[in-house]
């Protein structure tokens, strides 16, 4: 796994140096792990762009989870209007926001099986929270990671969850907080989903994909 991250991370830095992900851009000191949780419910569906300018501003208003939680639907709505399915992410927000207030006093839980029991957090979402905002090892799961890892050969899954699973199972733990923050970026800039920029990759004669599609 080293020898593919730091691939991952040299051919990006040869073609263009990346930008970092939404989810590092949303880490504030004032607001902590609530603007990770917060910004990863908003970022599904949605260009990290749109999530990282609507979190700012809606944590310029609402500065912690009191706030928000006394804050009125309309008014998130107006604020986080760019992003995707914006109604029904704004009624979460305020409800995830109630909970962390009056049920862990502001605090967000720092733990898998606590997390997933917040409305409209799964797997996903609370992986981030423990990788991004609490710097603990897990393996969010997003389509980046899910398509990169079957087209390394790393995993043959047929969805993220059986994707998480397997890389727990075969990578060192010492290697998991990098991986979404690496892929993410990579399947962003360079291994896309479509046309992915093979002929730059320095990790090719390790993929599974680039061997079947063009080595005979």
């Amino acid at each position: 796994m080293e020898k593919i991250l730091r691939g991952m991370t040299n051919t990006m830095n040869a073609v263009k140096p990346p930008r970092i992900t939404a989810l590092r851009d949303l880490h504030d000191a004032q607001t902590g792990p609530f603007s990770i949780l917060i910004g990863t419910i908003l970022s599904a569906r949605t260009k990290d762009e749109a999530t990282t300018k609507a979190v700012k501003v809606l944590f310029a208003k609402y500065k912690n989870p009191k706030q928000l939680a006394n804050a009125k639907v309309k008014d998130v709505e107006k604020i986080i209007k760019s992003i995707g399915f914006f109604r029904v992410k704004s009624k979460r927000i305020i409800e995830v926001a109630k909970i962390i207030n009056s049920k862990y006093k502001d605090k967000v839980p720092d733990d898998l099986d606590t997390l997933v029991e917040l409305p409209g957090v799964g797997r996903k979402t609370a992986n981030c929270v423990l990788v991004y905002a609490f710097e603990k090892p897990a393996i969010p799961v997003d389509i980046h990671v899910h398509r990169i890892s079957n087209r390394l050969g790393l995993v043959e899954t047929k969805n993220p969850e059986e994707t998480e699973q397997e890389l727990m199972n075969k990578i060192k733990k010492k290697y998991w907080i990098e991986i979404n923050d690496t892929f993410v970026m990579y399947g962003q800039n360079i291994c896309k989903p479509i046309s992915p920029m093979c002929n730059v990759c320095k990790i090719k004669k390790n993929c599974k994909y680039y061997k079947t599609k063009f080595v005979s």
